[in-house]
Formats: structure tokens, C-alpha cells, sequence
């Protein structure tokens, strides 16, 4: 079961997770200082945790995928979002985005390499249940655009001026 699926549609994978670095550095730049740090409501994330949450997240897809490749039938590790957020204080707007543009580029590579054949290969979300190295490359773009609504609905419910997300 992906849960991001709703979010993706009949959209390319890969095109998105490609595309979605530059669209959050688009953002960034629009948007300004000051609104990647408004929240919408106490204990919502802002845009800077936001993208604190898909550098954490860039980092675990990355080993999820390798370990998908090189282990047969690999059980992922799931994580506690909200125990990691606890520390994004410490970390800036733009050492979130280089971290995740920087980990993101690499697994776009690595996703590249990959034989075809390896897409069909099963891997174990305990959470999830069995999904292909398909569906694991699925929900990360899912995950994508879920957060990337996320932060229009953020920059809307705070007055910010409209960035518009144009990864749709």
C-alpha cells in the first residue's frame, strides 16, 4: 500500500523526483526568509521544516534503495518523523535544501543504473507490507508532491505571497 499514490497519479515517477529539487529552490528564492519560517498553526511545520523533513527523508530513501538492490527481499526501517523533527532547529533553510538536492542527485543517478529488471523486485515496508523497488521509487515522488502541497497550503494559511508549486 502506497499511501502517496493519490499524490502521483499517472505522472512519471522519475520526472517528478528529478524536478522536485529545482521546484523547492524556486520556492526558496520566491518566498524569502522570513516565510520559510511562518507556521500555519502550532505544531504544524513550517517551510523550513518541511524541508528539513525531505532531507531526513532523501537520506533514508537513499539507503532504502540501495538496500532493496542489494539484498534480496530487504525489510525497510521505518522512522518516527516527529522524533526527528525535534531537531530542526539546528538546522537553516539552505543547509536543508543543499542536503536534500545534494542526496536527492545521487539517488536520481543510482535509480538510473539500476538493470530494468530490478524495479520488479520485492522489498518489505513493516508498516506497508511487500512493494516493488517500483513503489519504492513511486512513493518517494508521491512523498514529493504531498509535501510540496503542503508547502502552498503552508504559505497560503499564513498570508505569504503565493510561490505557487508548479510540480503538479
Amino acid at each position: 500500500m502506497n499511501p502517496y499514490a493519490v499524490h502521483l497519479g499517472d505522472r512519471d515517477p522519475f520526472s517528478v523526483i528529478a524536478a522536485t529539487p529545482p521546484e523547492l529552490a524556486r520556492l526558496v528564492q520566491a518566498i524569502g526568509p522570513e516565510a520559510v519560517e511562518r507556521t500555519p498553526a502550532p505544531g504544524k511545520w513550517s517551510v523550513r521544516q518541511v524541508l528539513c523533513h525531505l532531507a531526513d527523508t532523501e537520506l533514508v530513501c537513499g539507503f532504502r534503495l540501495r538496500q532493496a538492490v542489494a539484498e534480496p527481499h530487504h525489510t525497510v526501517q521505518p522512522f518516527d518523523q516527529d522524533r526527528w523533527a525535534a531537531a530542526y532547529s539546528a538546522y537553516t533553510t539552505f543547509a536543508a535544501l543543499d542536503l536534500f538536492t545534494s542526496a536527492r542527485r545521487w539517488n536520481v543517478l543510482f535509480i538510473a543504473s539500476v538493470p530494468p529488471e530490478t524495479f520488479a523486485k520485492i522489498l518489505t515496508h513493516p508498516e506497508r507490507g511487500d512493494l516493488t523497488f517500483r513503489e519504492l521509487v513511486e512513493t518517494m515522488a508521491g512523498h514529493d508532491l504531498n509535501h510540496l502541497k503542503q508547502i502552498d497550503r503552508t504559505l497560503a494559511a499564513c498570508g505569504a505571497a503565493s510561490a505557487s508549486v508548479r510540480v503538479r
